[in-house]
């Protein structure tokens, strides 16, 4: 649709979720499948499947100039001039804005503001914004900002973590970001058995299908509309307006198609100069990074190094964890503190341990920017205490699974913060399920030339050096926010004759909240087409995604709206016939009677009305955690085991992951579809993060930022993968009982992978990604 506001370009926009009704493409006999619990197909998926769907960096507008942004070849250096003029004097070239044109005091961040909108005195990172610049073209625009001529004064930049504590602050607020002391039961206690271990996480980037876009648009009352693929828009509009120094009414975001998101992926470096560009010219600026660009721009998982000490009886049963995580938040904090929050709450793993000693400290570097990633905290330490239960078996002759059965949590038990865990924690069961798991045969019987040699197709290995192992690995996540977050979304569902509407501001960057949108109205109202409305920021908030959050708080919105127009669609047929609106029924497009006195369709009784109902969804609370590290910081809890089973070539050390088998407590399962395709692309990334993924970073300097040096699994190292059990036990406390998905197999697959490549060589096995030096056995 063509849409204008504001006396703003013409602009080319497609929704995120393009309206649905009963065409009849995905259609079987007897009707097309929705409801909970329906594999009801995505809306946009043939579009994206046919290379059709349009996204942010498809977007056009009149008068279009393009945007490229000049970003600092230091790690760490003062600024001590800038000079634009040989860059503003280029033809084709609109305007070159610097921090000298940020008129707000506002500072970028999505968790925590403490970044300037473009360098001003100093850069702390490479990569980091310094000026912007706006042509007619996009060749020239990249040019112009070649041509900008900056005068560094190179500082020795801080890039381990561990000196951090010592070095001169590189920030206003301090080289220390958050330090979490956790202190639970006798910290005093020992056990007979001691093992220890150090561990160390690397850098995983996001890699998004899609890199970072953005079309501003300026409009006559003097604001500014952006159209992105934000993951939390209001949070955004609300940075920006305070940068600008403009209202918050004046800034409008409006999401356009999402290419990838594992969590909330895309920084405002790249919206702010947008926005800035389209309020000097006066026109719409478009950018469209390159790879490059968007492994400098984003943010990363953190690297963290963990040292472990593990106390246990004689017969393998835990006394107590002490640990010891230091985290690199590279130069600022975003969401560092909520990440290692997650990291020491999750230090000992879904295992009872009654005395805990686990102190957490993250830190400012001169490094990229550490932020949210699927699984961030967790994954780190899951690593790293499955690494540890695999010694302890190791020093005791046992079975490695043996010894995790003999320690796994349950409902009812306590975290090492003292929280309680009230929800569902089927962690016996889910570990007791991969292991009767029947294993993948042996390859004996396979022709020489027919095997799959780790390495890949045709790879360099013999098959007299390959060597299989088996690992396991049982992990949690969080859901939703933590530590006092506010959780809180707000939907609209509106009907016009057989045709409902669901306006949220939830984003659909892939996890299925569109579809799961309108599987709750069609279940609830009995309408079969549904839309789900574009997402602005001219709605009211719903938060950003991760986590399972919009599974929960926004459908748990969602819900609430649609039984309101129920009970607006109902109560008029009750009252005439003297009965309770509760005493009827909506099934199949039909109203029913308890008594079946009364019989309609749902589109007899909506004919010639109009209803609309707005709700909210809030769960309970939480608290940050104390002094201590106790506090009740979780919402609930998502656990997964895992069972790895790998090949390794140990001459050369290369790894071909065999087959993973999964079994993970989901709560509910509201599409079985699509929550089978979270859980393989889950996995998937852990393979990923297991073996191949590391952002190499050489004191300060990302080295080769491009996806020819960064190996992101392809569908050639993707594993066979068994999905062995599902758990149904619902969370009460939540709307449909369901848990997250995507995030917990890939915080154990890389721990699984890791412990299997362990039993193959007999080597520890300490790093992420796997290393070849360290599977190779002499």
């Amino acid at each position: 649709m063509n849409r204008q506001q504001d006396g703003a370009s013409a602009i080319t926009v497609t929704p995120t979720d393009t309206p649905v009704g009963p065409t009849g493409a995905d259609r079987p006999t007897g009707g097309p499948p929705h409801g909970l619990g329906s594999s009801v197909p995505s809306s946009d998926a043939a579009a994206k499947a046919g290379g059709t769907h349009p996204y942010t960096a498809d977007l056009w507008a009149e008068g279009l100039l393009w945007a490229t942004v000049l970003r600092s070849p230091h790690p760490r250096a003062r600024i001590l001039d800038i000079d634009t003029s040989r860059a503003a004097a280029m033809p084709g070239v609109r305007a070159v804005v610097t921090h000298r044109d940020v008129t707000g005091e506002g500072l970028l961040g999505r968790r925590v503001a403490d970044r300037p909108p473009l360098a001003a005195e100093e850069v702390r990172h490479h990569g980091e914004p310094i000026a912007a610049v706006a042509a007619d073209h996009p060749d020239t625009a990249r040019l112009a900002a070649a041509a900008i001529a900056v005068e560094y004064e190179v500082l020795e930049p801080v890039t381990d973590p561990g000196e951090a504590f010592g070095s001169e602050p590189l920030h206003p607020d301090g080289n220390l970001i958050r330090h979490i002391p956790l202190r639970h039961g006798d910290p005093s206690i020992t056990g007979e058995i001691i093992v220890e271990g150090v561990y160390r996480i690397g850098r995983q980037d996001p890699a998004p299908i899609g890199a970072e876009a953005g079309l501003a648009v300026p409009r006559l009352d003097g604001g500014v509309e952006l159209y992105t693929a934000a993951t939390d828009p209001h949070t955004d509009r609300d940075r920006l307006a305070a940068c600008l120094g403009l209202d918050p009414d004046l800034v409008k975001i409006c999401v356009t198609g999402v290419p990838g998101a594992l969590g909330d992926r895309e920084d405002l470096g790249f919206q702010l100069p947008l926005a800035l560009l389209a309020l000097r010219t006066g026109s719409p600026i478009k950018l469209a990074a390159g790879r490059q660009e968007s492994f400098l721009g984003h943010a990363h998982r953190h690297p963290t190094m963990l040292s472990y000490r593990h106390h246990a009886d004689a017969e393998g049963r835990l006394v107590k964890v002490e640990a010891q995580i230091l985290m690199d938040g590279g130069a600022y904090a975003d969401d560092s503190s909520e990440a290692l929050a997650a990291a020491v709450a999750f230090a000992a793993g879904p295992y009872k341990v009654p005395n805990a000693v686990v102190d957490g400290w993250v830190v400012r570097t001169n490094n990229p920017p550490a932020g949210h990633l699927r699984g961030e905290g967790a994954l780190q330490v899951c690593a790293a205490h499955e690494g540890q239960m695999d010694k302890l078996a190791a020093r005791l002759g046992l079975d490695p699974a043996e010894v995790r059965a003999r320690n796994v949590l349950a409902t009812g038990d306590r975290l090492p913060t003292g929280q309680a865990v009230t929800c569902p924690a089927p962690v016996a069961e889910l570990l007791e399920a991969v292991r009767e798991a029947p294993l993948p045969p042996l390859p004996r019987d396979t022709p020489v030339e027919e095997w799959l040699l780790p390495g890949g197709p045709e790879g360099a290995g013999e098959p007299g050096a390959v060597r299989r192992g088996v690992g396991w690995a049982v992990g949690m996540v969080h859901m939703l926010g933590a530590e006092g977050t506010d959780e809180v979304s707000t939907a609209t569902v509106k009907v016009e004759g057989t045709v409902a509407t669901v306006l949220c501001a939830a984003v659909e960057t892939g996890q299925g909240f569109a579809t799961l949108a309108r599987q709750i109205v069609q279940e609830v109202l009995g309408i079969e087409e549904v839309h789900v409305a574009p997402v602005d920021t001219d709605q009211p908030p719903a938060g950003p995604g991760g986590r399972g959050r919009h599974t929960w708080v926004s459908a748990g919105a969602v819900e609430r709206a649609a039984k309101m127009v129920r009970t607006q669609l109902l109560q008029p047929l009750a009252a005439t016939f003297g009965m309770s609106a509760e005493l009827l029924s909506i099934a199949d497009g039909k109203i029913t009677s308890y008594d079946g006195v009364l019989s309609t369709t749902v589109a007899e009784a909506l004919e010639g009305k109009e209803l609309w109902a707005t709700a909210q969804c809030r769960p309970h609370p939480t608290e940050p955690l104390d002094g201590a590290g106790q506090g009740d910081a979780f919402v609930g809890l998502s656990f997964a085991a895992l069972r790895a089973v790998v090949d390794v070539d140990v001459e050369l050390g290369s790894v071909r992951v065999v087959e993973l088998a999964l079994a993970q407590d989901v709560g509910r399962i509201l599409n079985p579809a699509r929550l089978r395709c979270r859980l393989e692309a889950g996995l998937t990334q852990g393979v990923g993060a297991a073996l191949t993924e590391h952002l190499r970073v050489v004191k300060g300097v990302v080295r080769r930022p491009d996806l020819a040096a960064y190996a992101l699994p392809t569908s050639l190292d993707a594993p066979e993968i068994r999905i062995v059990r599902l758990v149904e036990e619902r969370d009460v406390v939540a709307p449909f009982g369901a848990k997250s998905a995507s995030a917990p197999p890939l915080v154990v697959a890389p721990a699984a992978i890791a412990s299997a490549v362990r039993a193959a060589t007999g080597r520890a096995v300490n790093r992420l990604p796997i290393r070849p030096q360290a599977a190779v056995v002499r």
